[in-house]
């Protein structure tokens, strides 16, 4: 019997820049699919608004990519899928699938000793989501968590590189703790948080084992439309579509820093909601 073929795209949106790392990884497991991005930049960060605005923004965003006839969305923001998951599963039809789970199955994957730590924008941690499924998992695990509200705004505006004083200040103020703690594994609980790997693993050392949320996301998406049968099926490259809705030069600027290739000329200023 013939496998499914699902010609639509899959949909992936963030607050911001920080889903690209969710896409990059999408980009290199599936090819062939086609691809929309929905970065709400005229409204980031998220991080730091209050719940009901982030369900607010998390269903603009939802319904914007509806329109564009998705299989299945990504959300790509850990602050949505902390605050806003269950809600976005329950209003619409189609399969979503958030960062969180798939990271904390990662991390424990990964942990030899049982000590995790958390990285994640102010509402992120407020909220206990990766401490509530990790320690539901492994109720004997030590956990650190921290809210790191400036590390959005310094990736949005390409403030990354090892040697940059400014992030390497922050990263070493907000991470003091987590070294401290003596963690083996830390979450990056925020899909832009990837970007700063370098100064992170430089702060913390080769010992810890980061685990990318967005990369994590990613590979149990393409497990689930494989099994679902929702894949395109196509060997020819997808079409990738990004949608901001603000700057379109800023963004085309700085994503090449996520997907380490040139979208200039393929993104579109849309308004959303």
């Amino acid at each position: 019997m013939a496998a499914n073929i699902d010609k639509r795209p899959i949909g992936v949106f963030d607050s911001g820049l920080g889903g690209l790392t969710a896409m990059a990884a999408l980009m290199r497991l599936l090819p062939g699919e086609d691809i929309c991005y929905l970065g709400d930049t005229g409204r980031v960060p998220y991080g730091v608004r209050s719940r009901e605005t982030i369900q607010k923004y998390a269903r603009q965003d939802m319904q914007f990519l509806e329109r564009q006839n998705i299989k299945a969305a990504v959300v790509a923001c850990g602050t949505v899928s902390a605050v806003a998951l269950e809600q976005l599963t329950a209003e619409f039809d189609i399969p979503v699938y958030g960062v969180i789970e798939p990271a904390v199955r990662a991390a424990l994957s990964a942990t030899k000793t049982g000590n995790i730590g958390i990285l994640g924008t102010e509402a992120t941690i407020a909220s206990g989501a990766y401490e509530r499924q990790l320690r539901t998992a492994r109720p004997e695990v030590t956990l650190t968590s921290v809210a790191c509200p400036l590390f959005v705004p310094l990736v949005e505006n390409g403030r990354v590189s090892p040697g940059d004083v400014v992030i390497e200040t922050i990263v070493s103020e907000y991470l003091a703790p987590i070294r401290q703690s003596g963690v083996d594994t830390l979450i990056l609980g925020c899909t832009h948080y990837p970007l700063l790997e370098a100064v992170i693993s430089r702060f913390l050392g080769p010992s810890v084992t980061l685990i990318s949320s967005g990369a994590a996301a990613a590979a149990l998406v393409v497990n689930e439309l494989t099994d679902a049968g929702l894949l395109n099926g196509q060997n020819a490259d997808g079409i990738h579509r990004y949608f901001v809705t603000d700057s379109v030069a800023g963004f085309e600027r700085l994503a090449s820093l996520f997907l380490q290739q040139d979208v200039s000329g393929e993104v579109e200023q849309v308004i959303v909601g």
